[in-house]
Parts: C-alpha cells; sequence; structure tokens
C-alpha cells in the first residue's frame, strides 16, 4: 500500500450540505418562474382573455347606455362582412408576398455572406441596418422614395428615359405591389442573419468531402448545405409568415390601407373599427379570428416541426 493510497483513503470529503445542488421544486420553482412569468400574465394573457371577453358585448366609445353581453352577434356579423373578408384576402396575399421574396432574398445574401470575402464584417453590418431602423422611420423613408413628385425612384425613371414615373403608393393596381417591396426590405435581414447562423453551423469537412467527390456548387447546396439549413428555414418562414399576416405599422404609414382599401390588411382594418369608428366589441371579434387562424398555422407547423423529429 503506497503512501498516497493511505493518505486518500484517510481524508474524507465535508459532508455534503442537504438539498445542494438538486433543482427547486414545489413551491420554489413556482417563486423563480414568477417575476419571468407575472409580465407575460399581466401584459399578453390578461389583455387577451379581456379581448375574447369583449367580442362578445355590443361595447362602442361615446355611448352612455351600459355594456350588453350579446353573445355571438359580432361573429354573426363578421361573416357576412364583405369588407373584413376582403381585407383577410388582402393579408394573405401580402403575408405570402413578402414571405417568400424574403426567404429567396435572404438566402442568396446569407450564403454570399457565409463566403471568405474582403470586408466580410462590413457587408455583415450593412446587410442588418434595415433591421435596427424602426418600421415607422422605414415608412416615411420609403414614402420619400416613393413620392410621385420629387421621389429618386420617379426621378432616376426619368434620367433613364423610360416614362415620367408614377404615383405607386396611390395607383390601384401599384400600391400593394409597392408595399411588398418595402416589407420585404426591411424584414430581409432578420432572416439572412437566421439562415447565416445555420449556415456557420454546418461543417466545413462535409463540403470538402463533397468536392473531393467531384460535387459542383448546386449539388452540394442540395446534399450538404439544405439538409443542414432546413430546419433554421422552416422555423424562420413560419414566423416571417405569422409577423407578417401581423403588420400594422409599416403599411399603416406608407398608405393607410388606401388607394380604395386595397393595402387594408386585417390588424389595420380592427384598428380602424375600434379606434376610428369605436366598434370597440366588433374589433375584438375581428381580433380573435385574426388570433384563431394564427393558432391554426403555427399548430401546424409544430405538428410538422414534431413529425419531422419523429421521422429524423
Amino acid at each position: 500500500m503506497t503512501l498516497a493510497t493511505v493518505t486518500k483513503r484517510s481524508v474524507k470529503s465535508p459532508p455534503r450540505p442537504a438539498g445542494r445542488g438538486r433543482p427547486p421544486t414545489g413551491q420554489g420553482a413556482w417563486f423563480l418562474v414568477l417575476p419571468a412569468l407575472l409580465p407575460i400574465l399581466v401584459l399578453s394573457v390578461g389583455p387577451l382573455l379581456y379581448g375574447i371577453a369583449l367580442a362578445f358585448t355590443d361595447s362602442q366609445s361615446g355611448r352612455t347606455a351600459p355594456t350588453r353581453w350579446i353573445g355571438t352577434l359580432n361573429f354573426q356579423d363578421l361573416m357576412h362582412d364583405t369588407l373584413f373578408w376582403d381585407s383577410f384576402r388582402i393579408g394573405l396575399l401580402w403575408a405570402v408576398g413578402v414571405t417568400v421574396p424574403q426567404f429567396l432574398l435572404a438566402l442568396g445574401l446569407a450564403l454570399l455572406l457565409n463566403q471568405d470575402l474582403k470586408l466580410r464584417w462590413l457587408a455583415r453590418a450593412l446587410a442588418i441596418i434595415p433591421w435596427a431602423m424602426p418600421e415607422v422611420v422605414v415608412g416615411v423613408m420609403w414614402r420619400l422614395v416613393y413620392n410621385p413628385d420629387a421621389g429618386i425612384l420617379n426621378e432616376t425613371i426619368r434620367d433613364l428615359g423610360l416614362g415620367d414615373g408614377r404615383d405607386w403608393l396611390s395607383g390601384l393596381s401599384t400600391a400593394l405591389p409597392a408595399v411588398i417591396v418595402v416589407g420585404v426590405w426591411a424584414g430581409m435581414p432578420q432572416t439572412t442573419v437566421a439562415l447565416l447562423a445555420g449556415l456557420q453551423n454546418t461543417p466545413r469537412e462535409l463540403h470538402e468531402a463533397a468536392a473531393m467527390d467531384g460535387a459542383g456548387a448546386w449539388r452540394r447546396f442540395l446534399s450538404v448545405t439544405w439538409p443542414a439549413l432546413r430546419p433554421v428555414a422552416l422555423a424562420i418562414t413560419a414566423l416571417n409568415l405569422i409577423w407578417n399576416f401581423n403588420s400594422f405599422a409599416l403599411v399603416y404609414v406608407l398608405t393607410n390601407g388606401g388607394p380604395g382599401g386595397r393595402t387594408r390588411l386585417p390588424m389595420l382594418f380592427a384598428y380602424e373599427e375600434a379606434f376610428r369608428y369605436g366598434q370597440f366589441g366588433y374589433a375584438a371579434a375581428m381580433g380573435c379570428v385574426l388570433v384563431a387562424v394564427i393558432s391554426v398555422l403555427l399548430a401546424v407547423f409544430l405538428v410538422g416541426r414534431l413529425k419531422g423529429g419523429e421521422d429524423a
């Protein structure tokens, strides 16, 4: 028996305090979660429940009579409201029209920024500038770009001899496409950042091995890059679809829903019903329908993700 063995056996470690290193349970766990849970309950869950309750009343601004419970009457009126369903259709066109180009352009930009380029850090910093700008500022800036008299877009068209330009935000056929372009520009940086993070987590050894096997750039993208990037792509696309469908400030600043309601998104229509016409109960019913639609989209995405994880 060596001296080291005797010393190791003779020295006893101090007793471990009871409960040390164990995760809190019961009331202790709730006490730790409470600071994060309280703002969610007060600022999100509470207003949501109040809005749902308000949808079953005839609440209006400026009326002296007490608010009455009217059941599902607001929802029945909503089912026959063609203006709301037109705004719902426009909202779907807007959400898809922004999300798809947003993803494709962001994917190309992320692939470019993932290359070993000179001043790559500067290019990455410039790429996220639109993300750092408030939506109101973006809207005001693009209103100046689209200005029919002195906007840079029409000035460029005139300088190139392509015509006299047009009023992009007031034309019935150009308002929605013009707003979609702004939505794509404003939302592309966050998609680029997410996809770039996914690309950087892809092992370079896989690309090198595929290149040694003779695979070209397109083949390497399909066989190596896209399988690793697909979970991130699905997640950010689903979130973008939900965020874009819920858009309000950008379109409000650009067109205020005009011309002729061609850019009136569902959130903007509900806002007008509540704060322009004072129909709080009816607007709350619209909000409930929109929340239900978004919940269905989110549920479809989560079920697809769970099935994808099981298949993997």
